[in-house]
């Protein structure tokens, strides 16, 4: 997350302050997760973004560092390889996801000011540099955005942002090249402060994740399914499944866990897509974006409307429990 260290501290301890105060309605209780391995190289300080593949862990550094990817044994926490992928002055790297062909996508879509015109994803091969680049926009202007989702059946990429009145998933153009920016698409509608995610191994639900809490979506309708509370982390902010389909989730920090934690299997069996079309065809070779967009989309104004009360009502509760937290402290 990009800006200052106190600045992300606070955001994290409002968050976790609002979880202690009362969690989201509904929320599924969960263990305090295994710790898998913990991170040694101290080079990696502000990890954001996890791709879990073949005994290794990737990562990046948040927060404007360099274009670096690492490759991390899942069994030492030592790192195995960095690869510079690009020779480009990346922005904000955010996030991350699995590619095809033992690629892994890497996201440059940190945007906390709103004023970026366009951002970027690295399609990066572990131990080669060139990553070929896509330039991307907004149909509806400039968005902070932590998430990046690929997938695993067609290949097909969304970018989830970030506020506090809830994300919008947009979608990535299935024909997007290299070259001049390809112009994404609102598809979907989630709530909550989405800080990372990540397509479960069946392709037909997604798990967004909070600083506290994750929840378990749909796919493609993006109906939330219900929330599970995560252990407790200085910043949350990765999360990955993987090929095994085990779910990690990563913080910020030089030597920090990365924890395994278990989805509720009944979030998983309560509901299910009613029917193999919830398993989008492969997507086409033009350079159209011919994804139709969830229904949820014509209620657009009035979700937002609900989003935006949510959001006055979560910022007056984070201001509460801040200051408990300095009266406390000042005692």
């Amino acid at each position: 997350m990009t800006g200052s260290r106190s600045g992300a501290a606070v955001a994290g301890s409002a968050v976790l302050a609002l979880a202690a105060l009362g969690g989201t309605p509904g929320a599924a209780a969960a263990d305090d997760g295994r710790t898998l391995f913990t991170f040694t190289d101290p080079e990696i300080a502000e990890s954001s973004g996890l791709v879990d593949r073949d005994g290794s862990v990737y990562t990046v550094n948040d927060s404007g560092a360099g274009p670096v990817l690492y490759a991390v044994d899942a069994r030492t926490g030592h790192t195995t390889a960095r690869t510079t992928y690009s020779t480009d002055e990346v922005v904000d790297v955010e996030a991350m996801a699995p590619g095809r062909g033992g690629t892994v996508w890497v996201a440059d879509i940190g945007d906390n000011a709103a004023s970026r015109d366009t951002v970027s994803l690295y399609r990066v091969r572990p131990g080669s540099g060139g990553a070929p680049r896509l330039d991307l926009t907004y149909p509806d202007g400039p968005r902070d955005a932590e998430t990046l989702l690929a997938q695993p059946r067609t290949g097909r990429l969304f970018v989830v942002s970030k506020t506090v009145f809830g994300g919008t998933v947009y979608s990535v153009p299935s024909g997007a090249r290299p070259g001049p920016a390809s112009r994404m698409r609102a598809f979907a509608q989630v709530p909550g402060l989405v800080t990372d995610g990540a397509f479960l191994l069946d392709g037909r639900h997604v798990v967004l994740r909070s600083y506290a809490t994750a929840s378990v979506y749909t796919f493609p309708g993006f109906e939330r399914v219900g929330t599970f509370d995560l252990p407790v982390q200085r910043q949350g902010e990765g999360i990955s499944a993987g090929p095994s389909g085990r779910v990690l989730v990563s913080s910020e920090g030089v030597g920090t866990d990365v924890l395994e934690v278990d989805v509720p299997a009944r979030l998983l069996r309560e509901h299910r897509p009613a029917s193999a079309s919830a398993s989008p065809a492969p997507a086409p070779a033009t350079g159209a974006d011919t994804t139709a967009s969830p229904t949820g989309l014509r209620d657009r104004p009035v979700a937002l409307g609900v989003q935006a009360l949510a959001g006055l009502v979560l910022l007056g509760a984070a201001s509460i429990a801040l200051r408990r937290v300095w009266r406390r402290n000042r005692g």
